[in-house]
C-alpha cells in the first residue's frame, strides 16, 4: 500500500514537471525575418488562441500565453501555457524558433502555432498589392 503511494505521487510530480522541461522547435523560410514577422503578429493578435504578454518588433520576439477551450480548470478559468517565439536572420533566410511548454494528444503548441503562422504569411502575401503600374510614355 505504501509502496503504491509512493509511485501515485511520483508519477503525479513528474507529470506536473514536464511542462517546464519545453522544447524549441526550430523551422526556416526563404524569406527575410522582416516579412515572417507580420504573420507571427499576425497569429498572436488571435484573442481567441493567445495572450500577448510581451511582444518585441525590433528583435522580432514574444511571449504568449497559448488558450485551450478543451482544457478547464476546476475553478473555470482557462488553461494557458506560456510560450516564447523568437525570429534570427540566416542570411537572407528566417529562422523561427518556438519555445513550446507543451506537446500532447489534443494539442501541439508549437507545431500548430507554426502552421498558423504559414497560413497567415500565405494569407499575407496574397494580400499584397500588385507592383504599381509603369507611368504611360507621354503622346506625342
Amino acid at each position: 500500500m505504501m509502496k503504491t503511494r509512493h509511485v501515485v505521487v511520483a508519477l503525479i510530480s513528474l507529470a506536473l514537471a514536464l511542462p517546464a522541461f519545453g522544447k524549441t522547435s526550430k523551422n526556416t523560410y526563404p524569406v527575410p525575418c522582416s516579412e515572417m514577422w507580420g504573420a507571427v503578429k499576425d497569429v498572436l493578435s488571435n484573442a481567441e488562441n493567445y495572450n500577448v504578454e510581451e511582444s518585441n518588433d525590433t528583435l522580432m520576439a514574444a511571449t504568449y500565453k497559448v488558450k485551450h477551450a478543451a482544457h478547464v480548470t476546476v475553478s473555470g478559468a482557462v488553461l494557458q501555457r506560456a510560450n516564447h517565439v523568437s525570429l534570427v536572420s540566416k542570411g537572407t533566410e528566417c529562422e523561427m524558433q518556438v519555445k513550446s511548454n507543451y506537446s500532447g494528444f489534443e494539442h501541439n503548441d508549437s507545431s500548430d502555432f507554426r502552421k498558423r503562422v504559414e497560413e497567415s504569411f500565405a494569407k499575407l502575401k496574397g494580400a499584397k498589392p500588385a507592383e504599381p503600374a509603369p507611368p504611360a510614355a507621354p503622346a506625342k
